[in-house]
């Protein structure tokens, strides 16, 4: 009996049924591990990018970065684009690289996520900005990871600024923004920013003590659904009750009339200084706004 069970087995494997199974079983192989958020890889994300040194525009390790996040890209089946240009700058004309990755959707609609990755140039000091403009690039690389192989309602749209941070000590005037306000003219012109249905920016989101203000330039829906989608999933707690307005890389897309929305985290002492490095920083943190957006995402798409 149980040789007749052995030959039928093989008789199974041999035959059209048998091979369907075989191929089938490569097929499922081939399928892609869906990934969810993981902080503990945000946070190695951010100290990737740290470990290149102070990142302003146009320097040999902003350069090193871009090279990183866009070989990581490439890695996660999505669309990716370079949006190079020149910015006018006090210190004369800099070379700038916006980065863009976008998961393709089937509604024409879009959503955005957005964050920088350049650090402020402070001549003198070593400024390697764990939190600010390193977290927003380890967790965008994150974000990445999660969005691999799952189907889209909308494109997901994934943007890397450079050139937030102004080149003077103080921020002022058009000395800032300098890659969203490229970004926002070069989609106000080719029309993605009327399919945008929602822009979030991350800033400063690694810090081991969350604390992320209502940003008040934003949009008060936007603000409400992050904060109540934090409140259902037991974060209500990282997300604060005050705050008030800041500027940062959303601003020329709320002027544009994008619903667009900032998360900081800005009460730091270590903000704009040598001592923002990367034991300020936790997987928690990330993991908090990271778990949160994905679930905001499924809310925007539904």
């Amino acid at each position: 009996m149980h040789r007749e069970k052995a030959l039928i087995l093989l008789m199974a494997v041999c035959l059209p049924g048998g091979a369907w199974s075989a191929d089938h079983a490569a097929r499922k192989a081939k399928t892609p591990v869906l990934h969810s958020f993981s902080g503990a890889q945000a946070l190695e994300y951010t100290r990737k990018a740290v470990s290149f040194g102070p990142r302003p525009p146009g320097s040999p390790a902003i350069r090193q970065l871009q090279t990183y996040i866009l070989a990581q890209l490439k890695q996660r089946g999505c669309e990716v684009m370079s949006d190079d240009f020149t910015a006018q700058t006090p210190a004369g004309p800099v070379g700038m690289k916006n980065i863009i990755a976008r998961f393709a959707g089937r509604s024409g609609r879009a959503i955005v996520f957005s964050g920088h990755y350049d650090t402020k140039s402070m001549p003198g000091a070593t400024f390697v900005g764990a939190d600010d403009g390193g977290s927003s690039a380890g967790f965008l690389l994150e974000i990445a990871a999660a969005l691999e192989g799952r189907p889209r309602r909308d494109d997901v749209y994934l943007v890397w600024f450079d050139g937030e941070e102004a080149f003077r000590r103080q921020w002022a005037g058009t000395d800032n923004l300098y890659g969203s306000r490229h970004l926002a003219e070069r989609w106000a012109t080719d029309g993605t920013l009327s399919r945008i249905k929602a822009l979030i920016n991350v800033d400063m989101i690694g810090d081991k003590d969350l604390d992320i203000m209502p940003e008040m330039n934003s949009s008060a829906a936007l603000r409400k659904l992050v904060w109540d989608t934090a409140a259902r999933l037991g974060y209500g707690k990282y997300f604060l009750e005050q705050g008030g307005p800041t500027e940062d890389d959303h601003m020329p897309f709320l002027q544009a009339g994008v619903n667009a929305l900032d998360l900081i985290d800005f009460d730091k002492p270590y903000w704009h200084t040598p001592d923002d490095t990367m034991d300020k920083l936790s997987a928690h943190s990330f993991e908090v706004v990271g778990t949160v957006l994905l679930e905001v995402l499924q809310e925007l798409e539904g």
